[in-house]
């Protein structure tokens, strides 16, 4: 009886270690720790600074900028174009991105992608797809989107669910993505609008990655 109590109490302390080396305290939300997604064969665990002490020090941490052309973007810029929450882009990571249905798009210029992104993101810059004159690579863009040509015209029939952000809400280059993606026709039912983009992002001690 005391070898079965020894063993019940060494049982315990054991389960007990465990479970508090395993606990997060900085959660996504209630019962959620991290998402783990597997992208192109490449796996991802997002998850937030367990820090709580953790404050941001780089360029995100900015409060004012010049504005314009800094100006506080509406919640929702373009009508039609629904707006979405960091909840959201982790659901559209799971369900959408990660089974070849959607594309995250970081529509900022390459030089602030480089610096940081979403993991799993796709950086299309939002002034390679400016319909002005003859942009030679729209048709590539476009044919990663599963946009095809129809004469003169674009096909959008088998069009990927975009979710396209920047670099927040005093950001543009989102913004200015998606008109430009409307301008040549691509549907506002099959794009999405993260406004918190990467300072909310960084703000929220999310993961970020440095693309290769």
């Amino acid at each position: 009886m005391i070898q079965k109590k020894t063993l019940l109490k060494s049982f315990l302390i054991l389960s007990l270690f465990a479970s508090s080396a395993t606990a997060v305290e900085v959660n996504i939300k209630k019962g959620l720790p991290y998402v783990d997604i597997e992208i192109d064969g490449k796996p991802f665990r997002i998850e937030r600074i367990q820090d709580t002490k953790h404050k941001l020090t780089n360029s995100y941490s900015k409060t004012s900028r010049p504005a314009p052309p800094f100006s506080i973007q509406p919640f929702q810029p373009i009508k039609g174009i629904e707006t979405v929450s960091e909840l959201d882009v982790l659901d559209f990571l799971q369900n959408k991105v990660a089974k070849n249905q959607g594309i995250l798009v970081d529509a900022r210029m390459p030089k602030w992608n480089k610096a940081g992104t979403i993991p799993g993101a796709t950086n299309i810059p939002f002034s390679i797809l400016a319909s002005k004159g003859k942009n030679h690579y729209i048709e590539k863009i476009f044919s990663l989107l599963g946009v095809k040509k129809a004469g003169k015209k674009w096909d959008f029939t088998n069009a990927q669910m975009l979710l396209i952000f920047d670099n927040g809400p005093w950001c543009q280059q989102g913004v200015r993505a998606m008109k430009n993606l409307v301008k040549l026709g691509y549907p506002k039912s099959k794009m999405l609008y993260y406004r918190g983009g990467m300072q909310y992002w960084q703000i929220l001690g999310l993961t970020t990655i440095i693309p290769k």
